[in-house]
């Protein structure tokens, strides 16, 4: 399912004197199936944004249509929207509050009206979708580690079998192996199902080796978008704005201004080894 935005601005206050731009004439276009990063610093409008995907928020001016049709629109169904564009908010364990890890998943699916059979269907594949097994299912979700109560939640949005899913932050205050447990997972998903992902980060590592497009915030307007390669080689602009890029990306960078005839566009580990080890046989 695609998703439009439409010349659409968002003011907090709106006709007060209290009043902030939040979104400034967004124009954009996430396509079925895509895994998009979106990144800004803090305060960029990214929050923002992915609360109009689902229609948390309206628009103060614009549209956002989802598979054609105005979120806004007289008639329209937002319980249905927020079923199909599912949103995992930071730090998502703390929305945990059922008695089990099976009843907290169970209760969106409860929400959707539907049979009892199909609700504990769905919770039991999404739970096996995130790795928690059968001996967790009766445990309280307050006695899980950080790393589980993720999943548990990460869970409880796709147990309503969303079209979309959005991430925000989904590995904030996560260990290094936590973080890439969730990561690896989300991409899982991602290729298992082939549902929209969306993906709000901070570290550009993640984002380098996860997406296929990234879209960059600043100032509550998107400044730049496109594939990996392409926003990472735009250092200057980045850093001009608060960001930086994967540090390899940077090292790539800095050894072809010394002069090495290097690919400056290398954004994993990976991809810089490669490149310097061809250079070694050059030059040996």
């Amino acid at each position: 399912m695609s998703i439009i935005f439409d010349h659409v601005t968002h003011k907090y206050e709106a006709g007060t004197t209290m009043e902030k731009p939040a979104l400034k004439d967004i124009n954009l276009v996430i396509n079925d199936g895509e895994f998009i990063g979106l990144i800004g610093h803090t305060g960029s409008g990214k929050s923002t944004l992915i609360q109009h995907m689902n229609g948390l928020l309206k628009p103060t001016e614009g549209t956002v249509y989802v598979d054609g049709e105005d979120i806004c629109g007289k008639g329209y169904s937002l319980k249905s929207l927020r079923s199909r564009v599912g949103l995992v908010f930071q730090y998502p364990e703390h929305q945990l509050f059922e008695s089990s890890v099976l009843l907290d998943v169970e209760f969106g699916p409860k929400n959707m009206g539907l049979t009892q059979l199909e609700i504990q269907y769905r919770a039991f594949e999404a739970l096996k979708s995130v790795g928690i097994g059968d001996d967790l299912i009766d445990a309280s979700p307050f006695e899980l580690s950080g790393g589980q109560k993720r999943r548990v939640a990460i869970a409880g949005v796709l147990a309503m079998k969303p079209k979309v899913l959005i991430l925000d932050e989904p590995t904030a205050g996560l260990d290094p192996a936590g973080r890439d447990e969730i990561l690896g997972l989300i991409r899982r998903i991602h290729e298992e199902s082939g549902i929209t992902v969306i993906l709000v980060s901070h570290s550009m590592e993640d984002v380098a080796n996860y997406v296929d497009r990234i879209i960059v915030m600043n100032d509550a307007k998107v400044v730049l978008e496109g594939p990996p390669k392409t926003v990472f080689a735009n250092c200057d602009a980045l850093e001009s704005i608060g960001l930086s890029v994967p540090q390899v990306t940077r090292i790539s960078a800095d050894l072809k201004n010394l002069g090495l005839p290097v690919r400056p566009d290398s954004i994993t580990i990976e991809e810089a080894a490669d490149e310097l080890a061809a250079l070694y046989k050059r030059l040996h």
